[in-house]
């Protein structure tokens, strides 16, 4: 890398940097715990509401599809409010939302439950990750963005494994009703820290278009095409394999389902860990070489585990590593959606990256659905078809990474161009004045 396009050397965030990226990874932990609990849930809600297993997939494509939905609505509207304001309506229907799933009696009201999750989480998750692209320079994002997608690790950490433990406690309806509390005090402590947030009005004030003109020119780059191709194969490759790992793990592996904490327990932690070092690479050296790397390591763990695994194989060896990686390629990829759009269209912009990331996600999850089927002694079949696919579709992300890098690189600074010298006749004299005579 020549030094011309060479990133920045990263400093610390400011004291308002850190503060806000603080706040914005507290809401990104309630975000992310209510999506993530359902799937290794699935299981027991599965039983207790007489699911088939292979359709747990359904449950959690939900909450994506509507998210989608969300987020294209979200995507010409969000920019003309006060960020704070936006991001405490979503928060609201999100708690009130999980609380619903916690009351579900059948499959189709719990389905219900988390298409109405959906239609609020896609948008807080834009207005939240729109927040942080408005206060952090850019080149201390990739430091931010790790601190924010750590609540993706502190979830299965704390959150999954907490949850997992309440379900075996006070059953599967207890751990729905936990993240709603939990949400409900995040929501009121973010309102109160968050300074309001009417910056992007400003830098728009003078642009009196209407929404659906605003998004079609942010349609029109090709540098927004290239980000939001990234985000769908980014969820298609991850969640054909996210909604599956419970019932795998414990249908197929024989794994404990007293001891399915520990995989996201530990999982979560090396997450954590990764995701923190993660950023501070992606400001030294680019996101495209962090994605490169974070999606061999990626392909390698489904290739060994759904294809590849052999009895000897620790379940604890090899499914933390999957979370990992993802996490680590979820840094990566925030540092380069960061850099695509405008501070007058960043929250526009992130609701249609989350359209595309749910909508994408529920592609991935109803795809496996449709793969997998349920064995009579409760397996799941087709598994290796699943992983390969999977594999398949991972192949193109650092490619497009790489060309999105590129496509939002600022360009070089050209050297500054002196006048050329005016010619002076040899035997011209020059009076006190510098004026010839």
């Amino acid at each position: 890398m020549s030094q011309a396009t060479r990133p920045a050397a990263p400093t610390a965030l400011t004291p308002d940097e850190r503060r806000i990226t603080m706040v914005i990874a507290a809401v990104q932990f309630i975000n992310i715990l209510d999506f993530m609990m359902v799937m290794p849930l699935g299981p027991d809600f599965a039983r207790a509401l007489g699911i088939p297993a292979s359709h747990i997939g359904y449950i959690g494509g939900s909450y994506t599809a509507a998210a989608a939905v969300a987020g294209l609505i979200g995507s010409m509207l969000l920019d003309r409010f006060d960020r704070r304001r936006a991001l405490a309506v979503a928060m609201a229907g999100l708690i009130v939302s999980t609380a619903l799933g916690g009351l579900a009696w059948d499959f189709p009201s719990l389905l219900a439950a988390r298409v109405l999750a959906g239609l609020f989480g896609g948008p807080a998750v834009a207005v939240a990750i729109a927040t942080l692209t408005d206060r952090v320079a850019p080149q201390r994002r990739g430091r931010a963005m790790g601190a924010v997608m750590s609540a993706f690790s502190l979830s299965a950490i704390a959150g999954v494994p907490v949850g997992l433990e309440l379900a075996l406690y006070g059953g599967w309806r207890l751990p729905f009703f936990a993240v709603a509390a939990a949400g409900l005090v995040v929501a009121v402590a973010a309102i109160a820290i968050l300074p309001p947030q009417r910056g992007h009005l400003a830098a728009g004030a003078g642009v009196k278009t209407g929404a659906w003109v605003r998004m079609t020119a942010l349609l029109s780059r090709r540098k927004v095409w290239l980000a939001y191709a990234t985000v769908a194969l980014v969820q298609v490759q991850q969640f054909m394999i996210v909604p599956n790992i419970a019932a795998y793990v414990q249908g197929n592996l024989g794994f404990p389902r007293d001891h399915l904490s520990l995989v996201y327990m530990t999982g979560g932690t090396l997450s954590f860990f990764a995701s923190r070092w993660a950023g501070r690479l992606v400001d030294r050296h680019g996101s495209s070489a962090i994605t490169f790397a974070a999606t061999v390591g990626l392909s390698v763990v489904i290739f060994t585990a759904f294809i590849g695994y052999r009895p000897w194989m620790p379940v604890l060896g090899l499914f933390p590593f999957f979370m990992t990686f993802v996490g680590v390629r979820m840094v990566a990829n925030g540092a380069a959606f960061s850099r695509v759009p405008d501070p007058q269209e960043r929250a526009g912009f992130m609701a249609l990256v989350s359209a595309v990331q749910h909508l994408s996600s529920a592609f991935g999850a109803f795809l496996s659905a449709e793969i997998l089927t349920n064995a009579p002694d409760g397996r799941l079949e087709h598994v290796s078809t699943m992983a390969t696919v999977s594999i398949a579709i991972g192949l193109a992300i650092p490619l497009l990474t790489l060309w999105l890098e590129r496509a939002t690189r600022p360009p070089a600074p050209t050297a500054a161009v002196m006048p050329a010298p005016v010619p002076v006749a040899a035997d011209a004299v020059l009076d006190g004045a510098g004026q010839s005579r």
